[in-house]
């Protein structure tokens, strides 16, 4: 028995100088189904496909191969036989434009089938599947054990069965355990193999980073970069001099190549020092009469500076009652809003403002967004709508005046994003308003919070500012680590939730969201 001490091995690719050793260990394996493929079908496999052949080899003996060819998925997503994929000659169908891969054989010398060398094997086509951006690994895959138990059970209650550990097929175990699902039952795949009986399965990985052919200029962004503003709160003296200051911002932001400017709530509240205090009602609908010019003011920048804006939140004035909203200023012009769903006690005490009844997630050219305001982020209902609509960014522009305030934000704000697998920003203002009522201080650290697996920071904060400062903050977001914490994090908790036993009914935007 060889022990581990003893290993030296090496994962490469196969060349036509190994064929020697892969026939002794084919005809090893395979001594019940026909052995080894002659010598001219590997020469034309290395040849035609060499990063498809890998081996593993321990010193200078060859212990482990994994024989693969590209197909069109369409081809062979579909019922097959073995024969199907052998051309006259005995050469093995390759595609040089097909869009997945096909396992044609794995085998292993028995004496190293405990150090999980298959595995290795899988890892590295899965690898290769990635890097080519193939759709899929597809394979036929054998049940030797089923004839063992063809009296009890049809083949479809074996798989059944395999599948929930009942028993155990040495090669569909294996092919269940590195994440290949079971699409169909084949008939009559390989007729020779009595253990068997002639039935296989068609087994699937699928590459869920996988991205369709299309014109470079069309395709989305999968690496983001987040900016935004930690915004200090001072006296302006009018209109122009607080849009000065955001076009200073969203110029610095779109110099460091960034693809979102964020803003916090109510950014242009010190407008409503140029009014009289002693109405907070009419103060807020003083600082309203802005909103629309804020709003034109900021696409135009979006525009000119490239930039996808999030205009923090506004008072918008309609039918007479005020909402609190944002507004999503895309850089090819579009303009998208989102009105704050829940209201707090002092915005519907003192400024009478009233919550919105619709919650959208908004494409962009650099993934899904959603803006929850400031308190919509304490509540996770509006997260879990967000993940069924498959949002990749939670922006939530805030405004809190104590620190116990920040952290109700700042703790709901990580929790959403650990439970909805995506990434959320929030970003506030700092500093002293003294003109102006029930907004004269503040306290905020912005920051940028990831899922928490593997891939992502260890405590799953992406980047954070200093508390209390004037600053702007800087995140590089990878989009497609959300794909794959996902589906293969360490956890799964878009893919666990148990809808049999709860779900979240909306009437937010049209029927029932679950």
């Amino acid at each position: 028995m060889t022990q581990p001490e003893d290993l030296h091995l090496n994962l490469r690719n196969l060349t036509f100088d190994d064929y020697d050793q892969l026939q002794v260990l084919m005809d090893r394996v395979y001594h019940d189904i026909g052995g080894a493929w002659p010598k001219d079908t590997i020469k034309a496999l290395v040849e035609q496909f060499p990063d498809g052949q890998i081996c593993i080899e321990d010193g200078d003996q060859l212990v482990a191969v994994a024989l693969t060819v590209s197909v069109k998925y369409e081809r062979f997503s579909n019922p097959h036989t073995y024969d199907d994929l052998i051309l006259s000659n005995e050469q093995i169908r390759h595609s040089d434009k097909g869009d997945s891969l096909y396992g044609l054989d794995v085998f292993i010398q028995p004496e190293y089938r405990g150090f999980r060398l298959g595995r290795r094997l899988y890892e590295a086509r899965k690898e290769l599947c990635r890097s080519l951006n193939l759709r899929a690994i597809l394979a036929g895959g054998r049940i030797p054990g089923y004839s063992q138990h063809a009296e009890q059970y049809t083949p479809a209650e074996y798989i059944e069965r395999v599948g929930r550990k009942d028993i155990y097929d040495p090669i569909l175990s294996f092919q269940l355990a590195n994440d290949f699902q079971v699409t169909r039952l084949m008939r009559k795949y390989l007729p020779e193999d009595k253990k068997s009986l002639g039935y296989a399965t068609l087994l699937e990985w699928r590459n869920i980073l996988y991205t369709p052919p299309s014109s470079v200029l069309n395709e989305k962004k999968t690496q983001v970069r987040m900016g935004a503003v930690q915004w200090q709160m001072r006296e302006f003296s009018s209109v122009d001099e607080v849009l000065e200051q955001v076009e200073y911002f969203v110029d610095a932001l779109s110099d460091y190549k960034s693809d979102f400017a964020l803003f916090p709530e109510f950014f242009n509240a010190p407008l409503m020092g140029l009014t009289d205090q002693v109405d907070q009602t009419r103060a807020i609908r003083y600082l309203a009469e802005y909103t629309q010019q804020f709003r034109d003011r900021m696409s135009e920048m979006a525009v000119s500076y490239n930039i996808n804006i999030i205009t923090g939140s506004m008072p918008l004035i309609e039918n007479d009652r005020v909402y609190n909203v944002s507004y999503l200023c895309h850089r090819d012009g579009r303009v998208d809003e989102q009105r704050k769903i829940h209201i707090t006690p002092h915005e519907r005490r003192d400024w009478v403002i009233e919550g919105g009844n619709k919650f959208e997630v908004f494409d962009t050219d650099a993934g899904r967004v959603a803006i929850l305001i400031c308190y919509d982020i304490e509540f996770p209902e509006l997260g879990r709508i967000a993940a069924s609509k498959e949002v990749d960014i939670i922006c939530v522009p805030f405004w809190t005046d104590t620190k116990n305030g920040y952290l109700r934000v700042r703790h709901c704000a990580q929790a959403r994003a650990i439970e909805n697998e995506c990434y959320v920003v929030i970003t506030g203002s700092v500093g002293n308003l003294p003109k102006v009522q029930n907004l004269d201080v503040q306290y905020a650290q912005s920051s940028v919070f990831s899922p928490s697996d593997f891939s992502f920071p260890h405590d799953a904060v992406m980047a954070e500012t200093t508390p209390n400062t004037e600053m702007m903050m800087f995140s590089d977001l990878d989009l497609e680590k959300l794909t794959l914490v996902r589906n293969e994090g360490s956890v799964t908790n878009l893919k666990d939730r148990r809808t049999d036993l709860y779900e979240i009914a909306s009437s937010l935007n049209g029927p029932q969201l679950k």
